[in-house]
């Protein structure tokens, strides 16, 4: 694979303006960053609404009559519409632009939070996982798309830590402030709200980004684009990638989007506040996390080996967890039945800061690629997280009935070793 700063990067097509005030005398410089954080705010509704399940499982559960396989099932709808709708996301951003593409998203998951807060059973609530996994699926992509347009490797390398760690702020508002909610006004009300930051979003980018759709080539088909994404998925230079991007993601849905909730009350006797709590710990290490990654990746300089490290690392840290469970392994060895929450809590925040070295996939895919396909493989890549998820939270799905909440956690410590090896396999075998 080549290194980062071999890859030539394509002029902004948007550069910083100097303006001027009413007066005439105060010069104000306009650049890309506050475009792409406008465009960050549809990463954290994005964060915020596909987590919101970990904090509300088991009253989900209760008005919709679900069993823990169904409810698995059920929100995996979000993460499998999200990864289809990746084709058709690349598409937009290369074709029209990252502004209508990003405001189109916007209003569809605005209004699949309007379908999941008036669901009325498990048929309605599936309709509205998938029309927000449709809306969220640009969520990550647009504002990626645009920093990658706007700015040189180093500066993407940078921006792309700060996209995901302002976005991962969402997973702060799903945590303790959902559980307050929650527990006061029920789930319907968590929906309401996270449709109320889709409009938020949806305004910020409306006035905020200008940026042109970029200069096309020659006239090509829906169907061609489309068949270059996958075409782009499937190449030597991104296969490995797309593996260990599979079960990458995957384990933070699985974890902080799905489980961790309901393993915080269930396993180890915690109220909806005090997991939600926990869970606001988790969402500031992944919010923390990506800046400490990329200081670490530019200290080390070897992100093959961090990414690794990082993934492998993570699957012990969630079979240490599962260890400490009931009955657990690692409660046995320490002659306890039980390790406490402060156990967990501590586990579960060394894995958000451990997981955040996943934005090195990232860079590694816009290095792989020439710059007017880099909308198309950013959403090949997120096609692997996404898909993953949704493959990876239905079979946890199967494994919390035949094993409890232990054995679906387990299913994504599982997933990353078999990934991260799969990786390095790929690596060698295309020699990079």
């Amino acid at each position: 694979m080549r290194g980062l700063g071999k890859i030539p990067s394509p002029r902004p097509s948007f550069p910083g303006r100097i303006f001027k005030n009413s007066g005439g005398n105060v010069p104000r410089f306009r650049g890309p960053e506050l475009p792409i954080l406008a465009l960050t705010l549809g990463h954290v509704f994005s964060n915020a609404v596909r987590t919101l399940p970990a904090m509300a499982a088991d009253v989900l559960s209760r008005d919709l009559g679900l069993t823990p396989e169904a409810l698995a099932a059920l929100t995996g709808a979000f993460p499998a519409a999200f990864a289809l709708a990746m084709v058709p996301v690349g598409v937009g951003l290369d074709r029209w632009g990252v502004r209508r593409t990003a405001l189109v998203l916007l209003a569809i998951g605005g209004f699949g939070c309007a379908l999941a807060a008036l669901a009325g059973g498990p048929a309605g609530m599936l309709v509205a996982q998938c029309v927000l996994g449709i809306g969220c699926a640009g969520a990550l992509m647009c504002p990626m798309t645009y920093a990658a347009r706007a700015m040189d490797g180093h500066r993407f390398a940078l921006w792309s830590g700060i996209i995901q760690a302002f976005g991962n702020c969402g997973m702060l508002l799903s945590a303790s402030p959902l559980a307050l909610l929650v527990e006061a006004e029920g789930w319907r009300a968590g929906f309401w709200a996270s449709g109320g930051l889709a409009l938020l979003a949806f305004a910020a980018v409306a006035a905020t980004v200008r940026q042109p759709p970029p200069v096309r080539q020659g006239h090509r088909s829906l169907w061609q684009d489309t068949r270059e994404i996958l075409a782009i998925a499937a190449s030597p230079r991104l296969r490995a990638l797309m593996v260990i991007a599979f079960a990458s993601f995957a384990v933070v849905l699985g974890v902080r989007g799905l489980w961790g909730g309901p393993w915080l009350m269930e396993a180890k006797g915690l109220t909806r506040v005090q997991a939600g709590n926990v869970l606001l710990l988790v969402a500031v290490a992944l919010v923390a996390g990506p800046a400490l990654a990329g200081v670490v990746q530019r200290w080390v300089g070897r992100p093959v080996a961090l990414l690794v490290g990082s993934h492998l690392g993570v699957a012990g840290l969630v079979f240490l967890m599962v260890g400490g469970g009931p009955g657990g392994w690692l409660a046995a060895a320490l002659g306890l039945p039980v390790l406490p929450a402060a156990f967990d809590a501590t586990v579960m925040v060394a894995f958000g800061l451990v997981i955040s070295f996943q934005i090195l996939v990232f860079a590694q895919v816009r290095a792989a690629v020439p710059p007017d396909q880099t909308g198309r493989a950013l959403s090949a890549n997120n096609i692997a997280f996404f898909g993953g998820a949704a493959v990876l939270q239905a079979v946890s799905g199967f494994a919390a009935g035949w094993g409890g909440i232990g054995a679906a956690l387990s299913t994504f410590a599982v997933a990353l070793v078999v990934c991260s090896l799969g990786f390095l396999w790929l690596r060698r075998r295309a020699g990079g």
